[in-house]
């Protein structure tokens, strides 16, 4: 019987290095570890009874395929410590009429579920589904929540009904469960609580009215589109500790919402994001692991030797390598690894290490330079300064202006981290759908004052008549259009100082995420051209340095020569 140390073990086995695994399970662990010492801190608990009574359910969950069918499913410590993450860690209930903690009847705090969406991304036959299929079980009828209503989503109602048939294969053949729940064709039901489970297609259009306690979402990297994911997101609004869990392997779409979530997930686990409400674990292999040498193969298969058999991926590994149309699919299915994915150009690790900025009496004494992306006038507008030290190192702070009316069009949890930065002073709101350029210049101009400004550079695609304004308040501005003969080197320079510990900033937090939007373009010449890690992902603030840093390169504002025409120059 699976106990809760099996997953806390898991976790100090994983961080010591005892079992082989790729960073960014090392950092859930690592996150699991620390919030377990930390968590009280800022609220987050652990309930150890919580997490038992999960793993509990699943001695009555048996398996449904293979050599074992029948028999109780005896959790690996992998699947372990992620039930006892989604179903361990609480947070008190807060009403929101009040913001006040709702107590229960003998006067003690109410205490929910903290993490409300899941994304566990691995190899394929590593029974991800089958952990699933008892998820979604266990929050039908075990949750103590009246009226649950918990689907499993896909592409097709083929594919969704993947985990929802393992789910009822598993209540035929268990006596327990079969007491616990009823079911029919496409729906599984408690009637003791009105709680049901069920399959959904992907057609958007049919998802209305729902009221979710727990969604499903099988093979997420299928999804062209975000419209299940969003439809679900927003149908838990009722709920008081709804769960959104996605299921997937690595596919080859950059531009869905499997990435889009994955690249959060990276996120929140390298804590350049942070978010108690999202739990992330992923197994793949680290860039530059060699996919033929086998003992990097658990890192995508925790279940290898278990679950997976050694000999098959023998088999998998031999053909892929021996023929070029076997290798994709070995590689996304069962190394877990995104083909023709890029990823993030800085070394995030580096960047958040970096010390803070001066106080501005001590900045006002260096040479300045400023760079401003307005992007377009429907989103985010940056304004990076950016000195330079007399040792060549340099300093930057940043500010960032968004359109108030433009947050609810973000995705659901971007638009979260739009205010929560907007509420602690991270990015300003301008009234309205459109940014407010005679706002951002008014503030640029008192932002600057004092300074030993050299130049404030900007991109000229839609940003004339603000430069124009700029000028006629006397400062120096010069265009910067963004090109490849522009930006290569101010990216490269930048890259330096950061792997040279020469680069101190203010930590923004708007800025930290946008620096790990950035992916690198490299021409055939070695050029660099900055690039964004997904659709949704924003990149206005690290433009705006490289755009600073490209006039400080040449010396721009003290006579100094320049690789730009005199037809570049404003004034």
């Amino acid at each position: 019987m699976a106990t809760v140390q099996d997953g806390v073990r898991y976790a100090e086995r994983v961080v010591a290095g005892d079992i082989i695994a790729c960073k960014w399970t090392i950092l859930a662990c690592q996150r699991f570890l620390t919030d377990l010492e930390q968590g009280p801190e800022r609220g987050v608990y652990f309930d150890e009874g919580r997490a038992q009574h999960a793993l509990d359910f699943y001695q009555f969950v048996p398996h449904v395929k293979g050599r074992l069918t029948g028999q109780p499913i005896d959790l690996m410590d992998w699947h372990t410590f992620i039930l006892i993450n989604l179903f361990g860690f609480v947070i008190v209930l807060i009403d929101e009429m009040t913001g006040e903690a709702v107590l229960d009847d003998d006067g003690d705090a109410v205490m929910v579920r903290r993490f409300r969406t899941a994304y566990n991304e691995v190899a394929r036959k590593n029974a991800k589904s089958t952990l699933s299929s008892g998820v979604g079980l266990y929050m039908t009828g075990a949750d103590a929540e009246g009226g649950a209503e918990v689907y499993s989503a896909a592409t097709t109602r083929d594919q969704a009904r993947i985990v929802f048939e393992d789910a009822k294969n598993m209540i035929k053949k268990s006596k327990l469960l079969k007491r616990l729940f009823g079911f029919n064709k496409l729906n599984i039901h408690q009637e003791q609580t009105a709680s049901k489970f069920e399959p959904l297609s992907s057609d958007a259009n049919n998802l209305d009215g729902l009221n979710i306690h727990c969604g499903i979402v099988d093979e997420l990297h299928a999804h062209r589109t975000r419209d299940v994911w969003d439809v679900l997101e927003t149908a838990t609004g009722a709920r008081t500790q709804p769960l959104i869990l996605g299921i997937t392997t690595a596919g080859f779409n950059r531009e869905g919402i499997c990435y889009e979530i994955r690249d959060y997930s990276t996120k929140v686990l390298s804590g350049v994001v942070e978010d108690d409400s999202f739990f992330a674990i992923i197994f793949t292999l680290d860039e530059g692991d060699d996919p033929w040498d086998e003992t990097n193969w658990p890192k995508a298969n925790p279940g290898l030797g278990i679950c997976k058999r050694w000999d098959d991926m023998r088999r998998l590994a031999k053909k892929a390598r021996a023929q070029v149309a076997a290798r994709t699919n070995f590689l996304t299915k069962h190394l877990n690894i995104w083909v023709q994915s890029e990823s993030s150009w800085m070394d995030m690790a580096r960047w958040l290490a970096a010390s803070r900025i001066d106080p501005p009496e001590q900045l006002q004494r260096l040479p300045l330079w400023v760079g401003i992306d307005l992007s377009n006038k429907i989103d985010v507008a940056a304004a990076i300064k950016v000195w330079q030290e007399p040792d060549g190192s340099v300093q930057v702070a940043s500010r960032f202006w968004l359109p108030e009316g433009r947050i609810e069009s973000a995705p659901k949890h971007i638009a979260e981290l739009y205010r929560k930065w907007a509420d602690a002073g991270y990015l300003e709101l301008t009234d309205g759908e459109v940014i407010d350029h005679l706002q951002i210049k008014e503030e640029l101009i008192e932002w600057v004052a004092g300074e030993s400004l050299r130049e404030v550079g900007h991109d000229p695609w839609s940003a004339t008549q603000f430069a124009l304004a700029l000028m006629g308040e006397g400062m120096p501005v010069v265009e910067v259009p963004q090109t490849v003969k522009n930006l290569s080197e101010a990216m490269k320079e930048t890259e330096g100082l950061v792997k040279g510990q020469r680069i101190r900033h203010d930590h923004n937090p708007v800025m930290n995420w946008m620096m790990a939007n950035v992916v690198c373009k490299v021409d055939n010449n070695g050029n660099y051209f900055p690039r964004k890690a997904t659709s949704e992902a924003k990149i206005d603030g690290p433009v705006g340095l490289f755009t600073a840093m490209s006039r400080l390169i040449v010396g721009g504002g003290e006579g100094a020569s320049s690789i730009y025409d005199e037809s570049d120059v404003l004034c």
